[in-house]
């Protein structure tokens, strides 16, 4: 009996394991200076459960929703956030247009399991 709880204790923690959120820092060094989007130097990416992606900034640890999913979490108060313009610079290419978060937005889907 006391083999049985010992194992269902240690499944127990692989599942809380397996579902924490994934995280990757990633900075403009690595995705270059023409693709990046932000205000800051490095930035994290978080896969969130149900495919939530979010942007983290290192020093505040504010999240930025990065999809629909992430957004609509942090509308219904599921968690904090802000919009994802607040670090987002602009496209000099093409003014009047923020840079696309399309590079960054693929690097955090490869965190979902």
């Amino acid at each position: 009996m006391k083999k049985f709880f010992a194992a269902l204790l240690i499944l127990s923690s692989c599942g809380a394991a397996l579902a924490a959120p994934q995280i990757a820092t990633v900075s403009r060094f690595e995705i270059g200076k023409d693709k990046w989007a932000f205000n800051r130097e490095e930035v994290m990416l978080s896969c969130r459960p149900g495919k939530a992606l979010f942007v983290i900034n290192p020093s505040t640890l504010m999240q930025y929703p990065l999809n629909d999913i992430a957004q609509a979490q942090v509308s219904r108060g599921e968690t904090l956030g802000q919009p994802i313009s607040v670090i987002q610079i602009d496209d000099p290419a093409a003014p009047g247009q923020k840079m696309s978060l399309q590079p960054f937005i693929e690097r955090a889907q490869k965190l979902c399991p």
